[in-house]
């Protein structure tokens, strides 16, 4: 399955986005998904996961409580929305597959398979 993050823009702080990865190929339904994202001269981080079927999610601390992920198996689509947005935010931010998922060891990017060039977040204060 091949992944494509879309969604991205410029964004007051305060302000909200929804970013959307669609999947082409494969059995998405059958993956977890995991957001990342990456600012300049910053490794890639852990933003937030969903499980195969979408009851169940995780985030990272920094956007607990602010950023909700979802999924429509149908569609082939997981969203990312992103509410309270902050200049901290502003990255470009991914999508990945991962085959092997579980919670101990989600937030580990090499971990993913990553599709796309991922999509640009920029939060403006």
């Amino acid at each position: 399955v091949q992944l494509q993050a879309f969604g991205g823009g410029l964004v007051q702080a305060g302000g909200y986005l929804r970013l959307s990865c669609k999947a082409s190929g494969g059995a998405f339904s059958t993956y977890a998904i995991g957001w990342f994202r990456q600012a300049p001269g910053k490794e890639r981080e852990f933003v937030g996961a969903i499980n195969w079927s979408g009851v169940s999610t995780w985030f990272a601390d920094s956007v607990k409580g602010r950023f909700s992920i979802s999924r429509d198996n149908a569609e082939n689509m997981v969203q990312l929305q992103m509410n309270n947005l902050k200049t901290e935010d502003t990255a470009v931010y991914y999508c990945g597959t991962n085959p092997k998922f579980s919670v101990a060891t989600m937030s580990e990017s090499f971990r993913y398979n990553w599709w796309g060039q991922g999509t640009l977040v920029t939060v403006s204060s």
